[in-house]
């Protein structure tokens, strides 16, 4: 087992509306995640993804609220720290986030250069002007970017420079956790390909030591990450390696959730795809038992009663069902 990056154990975080409701967003995620490994997160919109993704970099701000749980990466746990502290020790050098409409994040009357002065500064401001741009030209021209980006303003880029960019500025600081919301969303393939190349690169460089990369396409997670874990409702339904989760998942959820979506190595002949009926719960006011069990076609009564815990098994998979493995399999190749 190779070095932990991030640790994260029972972590639980809501939303507070202005009528003072709760809206528990992120209810007892664990996982872990190795240096030189990467994790994909994914799941219909409104299950957590984001939220996770604001809560793991420990910068809350209303209406977001820590309830309880640990964050730990690369053995320093943020769990509770002030926002300000989190941006001057963690943020850009512990865990860097992107998120979503990276693109749009670049205010228009700044030059590039500029933001990426002010990102480093924040942790040392012994470097001087010339430095910086010295070393940004460097790193850059790395990842392919050419110097010549960080004298222009983010109106004169295209969607997929932007968005390069943004990755370029959140990394410059190598941080040990990258965590990316989204990053190939609203790109032309030829943007996503260029985008997830450099993400690739980031991490065969050991820019970043490891990464979490969500989105809500599976087949897009099983060619850029390791393992995938799969969310509804805002817990963590099964998490494996990347392949299993694709090619073979057992959850219900995560079972519907390929069904519809076409596999391109699967071939697209005689593929009939399905849709998962309903919608996602209330996360006010959570259903009883399984969360997912008001759509699940396999539910029976005591799942909408007890609560199911995690269960491992192949040594390394998890899921959260009252079934067992085998008994799932059988039904999946009942229902064709």
């Amino acid at each position: 087992m190779g070095k932990v990056m991030l640790e994260v154990n029972d972590l639980k975080t809501k939303y507070v509306t202005r009528f003072k409701e709760d809206v528990y967003a992120v209810d007892g995620v664990s996982l872990k995640i190795e240096e030189g490994k990467s994790l994909g997160v994914a799941g219909e919109s409104g299950c957590g993804k984001s939220t996770l993704a604001l809560s793991l970099i420990g910068y809350y701000f209303a209406p977001l609220h820590y309830m309880s749980g640990e964050i730990i990466i690369d053995g320093q746990n943020i769990s509770g720290m002030k926002p300000d502290e989190v941006r001057k020790k963690v943020l850009g050098t512990e865990v860097a986030y992107i998120p979503q409409a990276a693109m749009n994040a670049l205010n228009p009357t700044q030059k590039i250069i500029r933001f990426i002065e002010d990102v480093i500064q924040v942790h040392d401001k012994s470097l001087s002007k010339k430095d910086i741009y010295d070393m940004a030209v460097e790193r850059f021209r790395i990842l392919g970017l050419p110097p010549e980006v960080l004298q222009k303003h983010a109106v004169e880029l295209s969607g997929g420079m932007k968005q390069r960019t943004v990755i370029a500025i959140s990394t410059i600081l190598s941080p040990k956790v990258l965590i990316a919301d989204e990053p190939s969303s609203a790109l032309d393939v030829t943007s996503q390909k260029m985008v997830i190349k450099m993400m690739r690169e980031l991490m065969e460089k050991g820019f970043i030591k490891s990464m979490i990369f969500i989105t809500h396409e599976l087949p897009l997670l099983y060619n850029v990450t390791d393992d995938i874990m799969v969310m509804y409702a805002g817990q963590i339904v099964e998490h494996g390696t990347a392949k299993e989760m694709v090619f073979d998942p057992v959850h219900p959820y995560s079972k519907g959730l390929m069904g519809s979506i076409i596999v391109p190595e699967e071939g697209t002949r005689d593929v009939q795809l399905e849709a998962i009926p309903g919608t996602p719960p209330n996360l006010k006011h959570p259903p009883d038992g399984c969360r997912f069990a008001p759509r699940c076609k396999y539910a029976k009564p005591e799942c909408k009663v007890y609560d199911v815990p995690e269960k491992e098994f192949e040594g390394h998979r998890m899921y959260r069902c009252i079934y067992d493995v085998d008994y799932l399999k059988e039904a999946y190749g009942r229902n064709g």
